[in-house]
């Protein structure tokens, strides 16, 4: 999923982006250390489950790091509008029609 961004948006998503290289850099050398010594017969069932505990905590990663950034006001966009709520139904939207 590629989202639009506004200029202050992808300066945001630069610096998260640039965070998350060396956060988990780490994590991401394991992964390929664990898929490099596993046979092709070995990738599903165990190393499967690992492999997805690993991305996990790459993405748990990422968005502590994401709240961390905002938390120390790193965050210059202004917050976005709240949509409007939606219409209201009449008052006789709930009675049978014809009474």
């Amino acid at each position: 999923m590629d989202t639009d961004l506004t200029p202050a948006q992808e300066a945001e998503a630069e610096r998260i982006f640039t965070l998350l290289q060396q956060s988990s850099a780490a994590d991401l050398k394991a992964l390929a250390r664990l898929l490099a010594s596993k046979a092709d017969g070995d990738l599903l069932g165990a190393t499967e489950f690992a492999v997805r505990d690993r991305v996990l905590r790459i993405g748990a990663q990422a968005i502590e790091t994401a709240l961390g950034e905002r938390k120390k006001g790193a965050t210059t966009a202004p917050a976005e509008p709240a949509r409007t709520a939606g219409k209201r139904p009449s008052s006789s939207a709930g009675s049978p029609s014809g009474s």
